[in-house]
């Protein structure tokens, strides 16, 4: 069975929940855009475009994302 632990809040890791929350979260958006051109490049491949714009508008969002949490990564954590 797996539990989550709500009280960790830095003790463990040195990183405050929040913080370690931006952190994953501008990781999960970048790499999920990265993960994106390859489904893109497949789509394309097979000659599905509305299935590579689909995964395009998706990209362009979790580009959007990791920018975005970079910005407030930088303003935090300076």
């Amino acid at each position: 069975m797996f539990v989550v632990s709500t009280v960790e809040s830095g003790q463990i890791t040195g990183t405050k929940d929040k913080d370690y929350n931006l952190v994953w979260f501008t990781e999960a958006c970048l790499s999920n855009a990265l993960r994106l051109e390859t489904y893109i490049q497949d789509a394309e491949r097979d000659g599905d475009n509305e299935l590579a714009d689909f995964f395009r508008r998706a990209q362009g969002e979790s580009k959007k994302g990791g920018e975005q949490a970079k910005s407030m990564l930088a303003q935090r954590l300076h």
